[in-house]
């Protein structure tokens, strides 16, 4: 009977190899899903979305795979929101200030607000869009949100003082310009690949930006100051197509769900880490002076940026939207995360 037994067995167990290698059996296959990036892949927002893609995989034991495409090499910024709810990708990683109009109330975390830090603006950012779950999100899934670190000067000639930057022109794109304006200065709209020939060239004095860029595109060469504003930051999210969520297992859905504040708190720390980096390196290796303006000085700087909030407040308002308890909102967040 045993001799049987073993022969039986022997049996079973060739014909399952036999199938297995004809393809008559068939280990599961990974969930496979496309994740789409606008900027290149040494930048934050792509450097989150790795480590993202790694954890998921890891976390779901290998049943979720996840090809990424850092550069715009599957959609661009502009149609990042629009490919991933056509199904272009399954996710894709977008900052909503390149199109303020469609992204009114995340988009307020650009207003002048004093947010010190990546990753006050990021937990700030996750709080707000979970409060009030704006109608802008409404066609996907929103995976995590966070923000880049404030925006300050660097530029070739020191600035101590609103007077120092009148006139001055400086490269800027989208609320920052609006910003350097009622400051004062000359804002000078072009690509940040543009920026180093420009700054060689005497065009630009200097940049106003998170101040990474000084180590990740070198301005640190030429930049010998940053003058510290804190002045605004921007908001990015990642979302995920509708269809391709909904498809997803129970169990796939809340490894997902249950990153989505951790990687907001991750990318936030991850960004305020790469400024301390990058100023440090450019100190050791091109003398970098950090210009703090006192704070009674810089509550001016920042008082007269009350018109950009009353505008957004306007709009806001003309969607309908409950604008001055929004904010109001907003900067209690502000507050909670400041330390």
């Amino acid at each position: 009977m045993k001799k049987i037994l073993t022969v039986s067995s022997l049996l079973a167990i060739v014909v399952g190899l036999q199938l297995l290698i004809s393809g008559g059996i068939q280990a599961a296959e990974p969930i496979k899903l496309t994740y789409a990036n606008f900027p290149p892949a040494n930048t934050f927002p792509c450097v989150q979305m790795e480590r993202w893609k790694q954890e998921v995989e890891k976390r779901t034991n290998g049943k979720v795979s996840i090809q990424t495409f850092p550069g715009g090499t599957l959609l661009d910024a502009k149609n990042m929101m629009d490919g991933v709810i056509a199904g272009q990708a399954n996710i894709g990683c977008l900052s909503m200030s390149y199109q303020p109009g469609r992204f009114i109330v995340t988009n307020a975390l650009s207003l002048s607000l004093n947010i010190k830090s990546a990753l006050q603006g990021s937990l700030t950012l996750w709080d707000f869009y979970n409060k009030y779950k704006p109608e802008e999100f409404s066609k996907v899934k929103v995976l995590t949100m966070f923000t880049t670190a404030p925006s300050n000067i660097m530029s070739t000639i020191p600035i101590k003082s609103l007077n120092d930057l009148k006139g001055v022109p400086l490269r800027a794109s989208g609320g920052a310009g609006d910003i350097l304006k009622l400051w004062g200065a000359n804002m000078v709209g072009m690509p940040m690949t543009d920026t180093p020939e420009a700054l060689q060239k005497g065009v630009v004095k200097g940049l106003f930006s998170s101040l990474e860029v000084l180590m990740d595109f070198k301005f640190a060469e030429q930049c010998k100051y940053a003058t510290i504003t804190n002045a605004g930051v921007y908001p990015f999210a990642v979302v995920m197509n509708m269809e391709t969520w909904n498809k997803l297992p129970d169990d796939v859905k809340k490894v997902m769900d249950d990153m989505a504040r951790e990687q907001a708190e991750w990318t936030g720390k991850y960004m305020d880490d790469h400024v301390l980096e990058s100023i440090e390196w450019s100190k050791k290796n091109h003398g970098l002076q950090v210009i703090e303006i006192p704070p009674e000085e810089l509550k001016k700087w920042h008082d007269l940026l009350e018109p950009i909030n009353n505008k957004w407040i306007e709009d806001a308002k003309a969607k309908g939207l409950p604008a001055e308890k929004m904010l109001a909102d907003l900067k209690e967040l502000v507050k909670k995360y400041e330390k």
